[in-house]
């Protein structure tokens, strides 16, 4: 910056805000400034001409005037006169006042976009730094229209200095924020990408904003940045801290624009090219490696740079979530800052854990963190940390830990801080239903959270809990036995009485037969809550009254007697009269048998989305709430109903919408109104079945699983049959012949083998990413087609197929596709899967749709892998050999001896064999580090029983670890080919 003379002080300004400082009210503050004014004012229209330095000051005093907060209406003209001054502080005092005082409406403005492009075309990098800040600050339309062109062509210029392409680039960033249809990079594209190969460090920092920026609405065109990033990231990590000693933050080299890499690769799924990967995988393990290392610093600034980088790397590898050594190795990280001193590491672990809990490769290594959690929860002084110690134990429960977290979350909600309650309650109802393996526990822990805390139970909790009861036929009576106990409590909460009203109205009878629950005693109880209970819940009472008269005809003139009294029948409120009145006719004048039917149990209600769980997303936003479901033999869920309210569903049932995205394996399709209830056994009893007449056409098998693929299909399905189904694809899209496979897609496929739920492929326009569940022979697949543009897809289908000998292997049904997908929007489509027999192929996916008019032709192989079908088998170690010896034909055994392509970390091991879906058998090998497996596979025609085992030499010094894997099984061609499928693994 040029040196400030010593005329520039401007003693007049200085005079003028101690004048305004010494002031003794807001009167005499105004006078002076007012004073000031009408000098000023009249110095600008005085006859003579002031020089440059006077001009200077007084728009200064304007400047400091309006910064008091008072109007100013002149002077904008000597500002933008200022401008054309040669000396630096006078094109500063111009430039500031236009960048505060000028909106975008001015008349000026065509006057101070000629100033400005004068100096961005002269040679003064002083002049041409004010001119970008000028009109970064301004930001309107109307600069970028006139300046859009011109600031890429400053920031790629070879002769352009360093200062002048940082504030290009941020320029450039600020104008494409506001006006992103203006700046379009066109042919200077490559040459911004490049600029991250600069070695100002300073030019890169501000460069790559500006390249994240622009990546995250085109990444198309931003692509080639990856590898540049990942290169100079490379360069960060392996530098020492006096190797960048201008860009050294407390010991850490380049702290901010390591970050900003790090942020600008997750723009990006992982790099294709092998050596980018594994240079990028090099640079996140020297990170992790990093922050292992003792500090060499005690400052807090030290700490804050390293963590900070440290924690955009996590999160990368999160967004990759395709590294299983990294994910786990991000996971210990995390869990080292749980018990750390500063509040906001331990804030920021537990929300990173939260993400890591959902990835299959993860979430072990988190919940073994869970004591940690658990005390976090209860001794953690910030209220923020304990909502977030909360959602981690929300997002790493599963059925082996359900009841404990369960446990610990309603013992904290009876201190829990009031703001948080609401959402503890919700995700306490959501984790007992979805975890439940005995219904009676589900029932005790409701009631439970009615209880502790009733005012926060909104309807949807106790709708749900009535919903499953009536669902339900093995857990009426407990229900009904469980909530007349808990209606005998002194202090009862209204919710309980709703719950308690709807449950022994519909199942009172259940428990008659004990003196201590007869009718009358029923009855008794629930009308001693009355008087105490709003009119909705009033109204509810009354309706379960009536109720009573059908099941137990004794207790008839007692509650004819409450009906017919005069706070009933001339009860003030309008719906309680009305139903006194109604349901005193009723009980009078009608048969018993038409009584009966009247008011006959209600039938069980149809499956659709947890009201909790929407409920739930709402309240945490779009995206905010993830509720994975893993594999059936992991994960189940209640078979629960639809959301109706309280009383009314007495009467009436509501339909709903289900959201697409909120249960991803088909949990809430509904069941045929009055149909048998499917048995306490089987919580994946819905998986198959689809809303609406589809329903109705399936039938349960002896384990209550639906056999949808062989149900005569109603006349109007949505399921089309088959993979060439032309109907269901618009003409523009079937008249073209699908393309071949991706070269990448045998890739692709060897990613699912061991795992269910991912992102199956993903290019700049499309994303596809997938969640199946498998039980016997059978299996049902989710697809989600998200268009990642800001540009409809248009004649969007799908086909699948199944090519050559697969036909006779694979039944395969799928439901079509919206042929139009919004910008931004995502589609699910559904595919239905049977085994009939062993297979060795894939089916064919095929996706077409049109974009920006041209045709996109897209084949991949759909994960689909005999191992999916297998049935986990627990084995003593003498039946497991005693069968292995069984299978000693040659032809029965499949052995492959390989390179490890990975460490030998025992927990990753763990996690793929048990993906694959056989039983990892403990204690059986004797030798203690080889692994060992058993299962069967299910398919139509026959089960082939399966052994495994999988001898690794870990002693073997990094590069040389080798892998001897055998296969047993009584057929010979699923021997080899989960063989094959398991190398590729390891």
């Amino acid at each position: 910056m040029p040196a400030v003379s010593k005329g520039d002080g401007m003693r007049g300004l200085a005079v003028f805000i101690s004048d305004i400082r010494n002031c003794k009210s807001k009167e005499a503050e105004i006078k002076r400034i007012n004073k000031e004014l009408a000098n000023i004012r009249s110095k600008f229209k005085g006859d003579k001409a002031l020089d440059g330095y006077s001009k200077k000051k007084y728009v200064c005093k304007l400047l400091f005037i309006f910064l008091l907060g008072h109007d100013i209406d002149f002077g904008h003209m000597e500002a933008v006169n200022l401008l054309s001054s040669n000396k630096y502080t006078e094109k500063q005092i111009g430039y500031l006042f236009i960048s505060v005082l000028v909106n975008s409406n001015s008349e000026l403005i065509r006057l101070i976009n000629n100033a400005i492009k004068n100096d961005l075309s002269s040679r003064n990098p002083t002049f041409m730094c004010l001119a970008l800040h000028c009109i970064a600050n301004v930001g309107s339309r109307e600069m970028a229209e006139a300046f859009a062109g011109e600031i890429p062509r400053i920031l790629v210029a070879g002769d352009t200095m360093d200062s002048v392409k940082q504030s290009a680039a941020l320029c450039l960033l600020r104008l494409y924020k506001a006006s992103p249809d203006l700046v379009l990079m066109g042919e200077w594209t490559s040459r911004v990408v490049h600029l991250l190969n600069d070695q100002h460090m300073g030019v890169v920092t501000a460069a790559i904003s500006l390249i994240t920026c622009l990546s995250s609405k085109n990444p198309d065109e931003f692509k080639t940045c990856v590898s540049l990033a990942v290169s100079r990231l490379s360069r960060i990590v392996s530098s020492a801290s006096t190797d960048l000693q201008d860009y050294t933050y407390y010991f850490v080299p380049a702290p901010w624009l390591s970050c900003k890499l790090l942020r600008l690769l997750q723009c990006y799924p992982p790099p294709e090219d092998g050596a980018v990967k594994g240079r990028l995988v090099e640079c996140l393990e020297t990170i992790l490696n990093k922050a292992q290392e003792p500090p060499k610093s005690k400052k807090v600034q030290h700490s804050n740079a390293k963590n900070a980088i440290l924690f955009e790397a996590i999160s990368l590898i999160i967004h990759y979530d395709s590294e299983p050594n990294l994910l786990v190795r991000a996971c210990n990280q995390l869990g080292q800052f749980l018990q750390h001193r500063e509040t906001n590491l331990r804030y920021l672990a537990l929300e990173s854990m939260c993400t890591l809990a959902s990835s299959e490769f993860s979430h072990e290594a988190v919940k073994t963190h869970i004591e940690t959690v658990i005390n976090a929860l209860k001794t953690e002084r910030d209220v923020s940390v304990r909502q977030r110690a909360a959602d981690l134990l929300y997002a790493m429960c599963d059925r082996s830990n359900a009841k404990q977290i369960v446990a610990e979350m309603l013992s904290y909600l009876e201190t829990a801080d009031y703001s948080i309650r609401e959402e503890m309650v919700l995700k306490v109802a959501i984790l007992a239903e979805k975890y439940a393996v005995d219904y009676s526990w589900y029932v005790d822990t409701i009631l439970n959270l009615i209880r502790i805390a009733g005012d926060y139970v909104s309807e949807e909790v106790w709708y749900r809990v009535i919903q499953i009861v009536i669902n339900r036929d093995d857990v009426q009576g407990y229900a009904a036995k469980t909530v007349f106990e808990a209606l005998q409590a002194p202090a009862c909460h209204e919710n309980m009485v709703k719950v308690g009203g709807y449950i022994l109205g519909e199942f009172g009878n259940l428990i008659a037969g004990d003196p201590r629950s007869s009718p009358l005693v029923q009855f008794n109880l629930l009308h001693s809550k009355f008087h105490l209970c709003s009119v909705p819940t009033r109204a509810l009472l009354l309706s379960a009254y009536i109720k009573f008269i059908n099941l137990f005809p004794e207790t008839k003139a007692t509650i004819q007697e409450v009906l017919r009294s005069d706070s009933q029948i001339r009860n003030s409120d309008v719906e309680l009269q009305q139903r006194a009145v109604e349901y005193l006719k009723l009980s009078s004048i009608a048969s018993t048998d038409v009584l009966a039917t009247v008011l006959e149990e209600m039938p069980p209600f149809p499956e659709r989305e947890s009201s909790i769980l929407a409920k739930l997303k709402k309240k945490k936003g779009p995206g905010a709430v993830s509720v994975e479901l893993e594999d059936g033999k992991e994960r189940g869920e209640l078979n629960g109903g639809a959301d109706r309210g309280g009383e009314a569903a007495i009467a009436a049932s509501n339909a709903s919408t289900p959201s697409p995205s909120s249960d991803l394996l088909g949990l809430r399709s509904a069941a045929p109104v009055g149909g048998p209830a499917p048995s306490a056994g089987s919580l994946l009893v819905d998986v198959f079945s689809e809303a609406g007449p589809a329903a109705s056409s399936t039938r349960v098998n002896d384990d209550g699983f639906l056999s949808a693929l062989h149900a005569p299909e109603a006349p109007d399905s949505r399921l089309a049959e088959g993979p060439g189904d032309a109907d269901s694809a618009p003409p523009s899209a079937a008249s073209e012949d699908p393309a071949p496979p991706l070269p990448e897609s045998d890739e692709l496929l060897n990613k699912f083998v061991c795992k269910n739920n991912g992102v199956l492929f993903e290019n700049q326009l499309l994303q596809i990413g997938i969640k199946s569940e498998y039980r016997q022979n059978l299996g049902r697949m989710y697809l989600f087609y998200g268009n990642k543009t800001s540009v409809q897809f248009v004649s969007f289908t799908t086909t699948v197929s199944c090519p050559g000998e697969l036909q006779s292997q694979l039944n395969v049904q799928t439901k079509p596709v919206e042929p139009l997908v919004e910008g931004g929007a995502q589609v699910q489509q559904v595919i239905n899967i049977e085994c009939l027999t062993d297979f060795v192929d894939a089916p064919l996916l095929n996706i077409k749709f049109r974009y920006g008019g041209a045709l996109q032709n897209i084949t991949l192989k759909l994960p689909v892998t005999i191992n999916k079908f297998f049935q986990p088998t627990e084995m003593a170690a003498a039946d497991f050999f005693q069968r292995w010896k069984q299978l000693s034909q040659p032809q029965q055994e499949a052995q492959k001896i390989f390179k490890a392509s990975h460490g030998m970390d025992t927990e990753v091991l763990k996690a793929k064999l048990l993906g694959l879906g056989t039983a990892l058998l403990e204690n059986v090998d004797p030798n203690p580090e080889n692994y060992v497996c058993a299962g069967v596979i299910q398919t139509k025609i026959q089960q082939v029983g399966c052994l495994l085992r999988l001898e690794p030499n870990a002693q073997a010094q990094p590069g040389e670890q080798m892998y001897r894997l055998t296969l047993r099984s009584s057929k010979d061609t699923v021997s080899q080919r989960v063989c094959d499928l398991l190398a590729e693994q390891f």
